[in-house]
Order: structure tokens, then sequence, then C-alpha cells
């Protein structure tokens, strides 16, 4: 095993942890990867001098090092690995709002919610809101390209990252983009960073654009007998317009957050889609028009309509709880599939069949309105039969992604837990690419390894 008392008197004190009971809280990420390692020891840089110091000292001792968030991965990106380092930019703090630009410089252990809180300020707004945006840090955001419920209409991570400092596997420090918003000198790096899940370089800060403040939204709500009917609406939806907003959860997911919340939510719904328009006057009430006329067309047993700020809220946080809600009634594999959108009713079908095929439960919610879907299945990790069965069903959802010209990640990264499908998505070729990116940048494979490759 490696001494890292160097390392230790090479950073300030403190900042290397070999605790046991320290480290073994940080062995996994939210995806609860049952193989996660054992980290060699735990650094907490607080700024990216500390980072360069702890990378040229892994380079130099042929350590590995996993770089890690809020541990809010779902798929094993920060999962820690026998003998390697574990860097978690947690302690890595700071934001600066800069009005006359609409821009905010970000450390990268800023949480989601602290980013928006900060715009918010200055009347500005930071779209990207993943689920966890209260707990998720926008340091993996970026590592990841996280998504969100607005990203059908506003976009996702990479369309708010303007620049980023990012520590490259040798201890260079470099800065990529800025605050400008229109930039076309030399290849494209700071989008070539974002979403590589540590893979190329630890990122230090992300400097992303802001927008003026969300127009106040009307929700509405559609109940369905089937999530066939829920999946042919959101197309109909979809084909005439982008709302704010398009949210799918299925009977499971809707009764699993209703023991949670107790909100009522109608237990006997096949589905529910849970719909947003901020577009301003007449150009709001003809969306509006447009969803329920969808809604209604494909079924919709009720269709309900609301202006109000805290009703809507209301069903927002039904949709965010929804996966540890299910999560209540058993251990789960998360899956984070998309597809091209006319082809979403047949992806949901295909779900529900995988299900009954191999006996297990696997409740379906989606960020409907781009077809990026999370079917999450249930299973009891003490039967090793279900278990089986569990994870046949986790590969054959991806497979069946992958058939219809989707994804096997809209917006969870690859990380351990996905990396043997890449391949079949990709092809060889594109693999080929990744690892000459990969290898051009960090030669000896010291940045966060076994993720993606």
């Amino acid at each position: 095993m490696v001494d890292v008392s160097t390392l230790s008197a090479a950073l300030p004190d403190g900042m290397v942890v070999t605790d046991p009971d320290i480290l073994a809280a940080y062995r996994q990420d939210r995806a609860q990867d049952p193989s996660a390692g054992t980290p060699l020891a735990l650094v907490r840089p607080v700024v990216t001098e500390d980072v360069q110091t702890t990378v040229r000292w892994c380079a130099e001792h042929g350590v590995p090092v996993v770089t890690r968030g809020a541990g809010t991965s779902l798929s094993g990106g920060a999962t820690a690995v026998d003998g390697a380092l574990m860097l978690t930019t947690e302690k890595m703090r700071g934001i600066a709002v800069d009005t006359a630009t609409r821009t905010a410089v970000c450390k990268p252990g800023m949480f989601n919610a602290e980013v928006k809180a900060a715009a918010a300020e200055r009347d500005l707004w930071y779209p990207p809101d993943p689920s966890s945006y209260e707990i998720c840090t926008i340091g993996g955001n970026a590592a990841t390209n996280a998504g969100g419920l607005c990203c059908v209409k506003y976009g996702v991570t990479v369309d708010y990252v303007l620049g980023l400092e990012v520590v490259l596997a040798d201890g260079r420090a470099v800065r990529l983009g800025g605050k400008q918003l229109k930039d076309s000198a030399g290849l494209s790096l700071t989008r070539l960073f974002v979403g590589s899940e540590g893979l190329l370089g630890i990122i230090t800060e992300v400097t992303v654009r802001l927008l003026p403040p969300q127009a106040p939204a009307c929700t509405v709500v559609g109940i369905f007998p089937t999530v066939h009917d829920a999946s042919r609406a959101v197309v109909a939806v979809t084909a005439r317009t982008r709302p704010a907003m398009l949210e799918f959860m299925d009977s499971t997911s809707i009764n699993a957050v209703e023991d949670l919340l107790r909100m009522g939510l109608d237990r006997n719904a096949g589905a529910m889609l849970i719909a947003q328009s901020d577009a301003p006057g007449p150009a709001g009430a003809a969306e509006i028009a447009l969803i329920e006329e969808a809604f209604h067309a494909n079924r919709a047993g009720e269709v309900f309509t609301t202006d109000d700020p805290a009703e809507g809220e209301a069903f927002t946080q039904a949709r965010r709880v929804a996966i540890p809600a299910v999560e209540k009634k058993g251990s789960l594999l998360l899956e984070d599939v998309g597809v091209p959108l006319p082809a979403l009713p047949d992806l949901v079908d295909g779900v529900a069949a995988i299900a009954a095929d191999n006996g297990v439960t696997i409740a379906v919610i989606a960020h409907a309105g781009d077809g990026n879907t999370h079917p999450l299945i249930v299973f009891d990790p003490t039967d090793d039969d279900e278990a089986r069965r569990a994870q046949l069903a986790f590969d054959q959802v991806m497979g069946l992604a992958v058939e219809m010209g989707g994804t096997i990640t809209g917006e969870h990264g690859v990380g351990r837990l996905k990396k043997g499908w890449l391949p079949a998505q990709l092809g060889d070729d594109v693999m080929d690419l990744t690892a000459t990116v990969k290898n051009a940048l960090d030669p000896h494979g010291i940045l966060n390894p076994g993720v993606l490759l």
C-alpha cells in the first residue's frame, strides 16, 4: 500500500483523511453499488492548488483518483476504487454572480439549489433542475451533464456552462471559455469536459449563464387509464409545442408517492402527466388549451388546470420525490434511458413487457417531454433469484433503448454500472475515438478508472 504521508505533508493539516470509519462513508454513491472498493485515503481540497498538488502526487506515485461531489450519482460514477484516492470537492465553495454579464462563477462544491438562490437574489435564474437539486453539486452537474424537469424547454447543464477551470492528469490547471456568450476560438473544449464524468480532468470552477426570472407557470395535470395513453399524449403535445415541463408517472410511482405524501393522488390511475406552461399572455393560454386538448384526445379521464403556484408546486414535488418514494418498496436498479419522442409509447410498452417477462416490478417516471425515462427496477437484494432477474431486466431495458435508436443514459451518466452497454450504443469506432481522447489527456489512466471505458 502506498504511504500517503508525503501527500499529507504537502497539503494543509487535516486535508488528507485515513480514518477507516470516514473512508467507509465515502465508498458508495447514491447508486449503492455493492462492488464498491475502499479508498486509499480521502482528500478534501479547498482551492484549486490543493487539487493540483493531489493530482501531481497521484501521477508521481501511480495512484488513481476518483472525484466525488455530493455523492448523488445514480450510475456509480463516484464509487470508490480499491487503492485509489477519493477526492471530494465538497469543501470547494463560493459563488460570484455578475449581473452585467448574467453569469455566475461557481466553485464545484456549491449545491445546485445554492446557485439558484444566489441567482434569484439578483433577480436572475439558473434553469437546470435535477430532482436532487437541493443536494447535488454544480461540479457534479457539469461532470454528468445533468438535466431536470424543465430541460424539455430550457435545456440541460451543457447549455448553460460558458467556462470551466479544470485540473488535468499532469496537475496543470487550465481555463476553458469564460463569461462571453459567443466564442469560436479553437476547439470546443469546454463542451468536451461537460459530461466527461471525471475521466479527462477534475472540474474546479464552473461559469454558468443565467436567465431572467421564469414567468409564473400554469399547471395541467392529466390522469390516464394506461401508460400507453399517457405516452401518446406526450407525443401529441411535443409535436406542436415544447412546454416548460412535461413529466410522467406510472401507477406504481403514483401510489408510492401517495404513500409518502398523502396528497390525494388518484391511486387508480394508470398514469399521470404533469405539464406546465410559462408562456405569457395569449400564447400561454393557447399552449394550455393545446395541452388540454392532447390529454383529452388520448383518453385522459380527468384534466385539471391551475395557475395557483402552490398547487403547481405540489404536483412538481410529487414528481421530484418519486425515486425515494419507490425506493421505500425495496432496493432499486435505476435506469436512465431515452428514445426519440415518437418512440416513447413503444418504449414504455416494452419496459412493461420486460417487467412481466422477468417477474419484477418496474416503476416508470420520466422527463417525458424530451423522451428521457427512468424505469426503476424494484427488488429484494436478499433474494438471489429476484436480484438476478432484476439485473437481467436492467440489461434488457438498456438493450431495448439502443435497439430503438435511443440512449442508455439521458442525464445520469454512464458511470461504472452502464459502461458494458456503451459500445452497443456508440459502436467500435466511437469507442476507439473516446479512448484516444482519454489516452491523450490521461495517458496513465489515473482519473476515475473504471468509468465509461
